[in-house]
């Protein structure tokens, strides 16, 4: 398809800077058979029913922006997806001066050797400590790697706290699955309260979801690959739930992308350890998920793309024009929509 087909012109004030306060009290977008409706997230528990299945992606992100020379020369990296306990790829800058073999020096305790070059600014880092060392020294050097669209990536300490969900656990995202972003404890409660039985996967966001489409027809895109886990347990209980006549509701592309990944044919979900590039355009055939829940995406994204394809192409340009003429808050730290799937 024709990249162009997916574009619109967003003024820059709709831009969220920081999250709402508090986070469930963000609008919300419902995208029905009835048409366009404005509520807030805190509302979200009225529209699914008892039996239905929320699931939510656990992971954490990581201060995976980090600042370090090579020799005298300044050399940023942002971590997007890790490769072994003491190796990630990253996209570097200035990239055209490092090459394999290099040391990238972050602190005089804390370093990197340039194992591999690839292509567009990405570089292959071997740390020099593995596993939960890394972490830690992750922790006490890195910042949090806001996207470019949010106050030009410069976090601050807020962010530390603003863009992690009330779901994170499993370290290795660079990226907030931002759907999440607006879920409290209160909320929780209200969903089960509701009878909505909530569930996790895990998908470590990359740095590739804000990576621009550049080509001018979808075919030619290739997706970066993000590694998911969905447990035996986790499956079995969606499954479940689907054959008692539930439904799947997925907070976030990124928990729909792991899903659909993971799931059959048939219909049925499998447990899945491992890497995904699937890259969902109109035309796509759901196999599990019937909602989703998510914010606001950029023109000619690939997430733009996704809820297109979900919730059909027409409907979402209609609602993106209201969400726009109406004060929506866009992107990361903005607002959300409710969808469901398109019959086919």
């Amino acid at each position: 398809m024709n990249v162009d087909l997916f574009d619109f012109e967003l003024p820059r004030e709709l831009i969220a800077e920081r999250p709402m306060c508090p986070r469930d009290g963000a609008r919300l977008l419902h995208v029905g058979a009835g048409g366009l409706e404005d509520r807030i997230v805190r509302d979200l528990p009225g529209f699914l029913r008892p039996g239905d299945v929320l699931v939510s992606n656990d992971t954490r992100v990581i201060p995976a922006r980090l600042f370090g020379k090579r020799g005298e020369a300044g050399v940023e990296v942002t971590l997007h997806q890790r490769i072994a306990l003491d190796s990630w790829k990253a996209f570097a800058r200035p990239a055209k001066k490092l090459k394999p073999g290099d040391t990238v020096r972050f602190t005089d305790e804390f370093t990197a050797t340039v194992a591999e070059k690839g292509e567009a600014g990405e570089v292959t880092l071997t740390f020099d400590r593995s596993g939960d060392a890394l972490m830690l020294a992750l922790e006490e050097t890195g910042r949090m790697p806001l996207p470019p669209y949010i106050r030009k990536g410069e976090a601050d300490e807020a962010d530390r706290a603003d863009y992690q969900t009330v779901f994170a656990r499993e370290k290795g995202a660079v990226a907030a699955p931002t759907a999440g972003l607006h879920f409290t404890p209160e909320l929780l409660a209200a969903l089960d309260a509701r009878g909505v039985k909530r569930l996790t996967v895990t998908l470590h966001v990359g740095a590739g979801t804000f990576l621009p489409v550049k080509v001018d027809d979808t075919k030619d895109h290739k997706m970066h690959a993000e590694c998911g886990v969905v447990t035996q347990d986790m499956a079995d209980a969606v499954n479940a739930a689907k054959a008692a006549g539930g439904r799947v509701v997925a907070v976030g592309t990124t928990s729909l992308r792991l899903l659909e990944s993971a799931t059959g044919e048939d219909g049925v979900l499998r447990p899945f350890n491992g890497a995904t590039d699937i890259f969902i355009t109109p035309g796509y055939r759901f196999r599990l998920v019937d909602v989703l829940m998510t914010n606001f995406h950029l023109p000619r994204s690939t997430l733009f793309m996704l809820v297109s394809a979900f919730a059909g192409m027409e409907p979402m340009k209609r609602a993106y024009a209201h969400a726009m003429a109406t004060g929506y808050r866009f992107y990361s730290y903005g607002d959300a929509c409710l969808l469901h799937r398109e019959a086919p």
